[in-house]
């Protein structure tokens, strides 16, 4: 059973990333079957999130570059957990995430998934 306070968190969280967030999309590329090959099938899921530039006292220039966002995307409604190697679409910009961070406390609610993201 989720725990009331995860829950209320991720209403708020989804509440916040709605009103000052925007649509995107992120994109997951299955590889090919290794015996028959073929092309990777890309599918687009709809997101809501809010890109954000990462405070400079974490920017080191190795991990986290100056152009890198912290992607902050609702998990309400997100059929797909963000993993490394998806694209998040935000503004008409991609970004390939490079780390993800699905906030899960309980081991039941994603509150909210924070990414980082590179530009493709």
């Amino acid at each position: 059973m989720a725990n009331p306070v995860f829950s209320r968190l991720q209403a708020t969280a989804q509440r916040l990333i709605a009103k000052y967030g925007q649509k995107g999309t992120i994109k997951r590329i299955t590889p090919p079957d290794p015996v028959l090959g073929g092309d990777g099938t890309e599918t687009s899921y709809p997101a809501t999130l809010v890109p954000m530039t990462y405070d400079q006292r974490y920017i080191n220039g190795t991990t986290i570059l100056t152009t890198d966002r912290q992607i902050y995307i609702s998990s309400v409604g997100l059929a797909v957990v963000p993993q490394v190697g998806d694209i998040v679409s935000a503004g008409g910009v991609e970004y390939h995430v490079i780390a993800s961070d699905p906030n899960n406390y309980d081991g039941i609610v994603n509150v909210v998934h924070i990414v980082q993201g590179r530009l493709v």
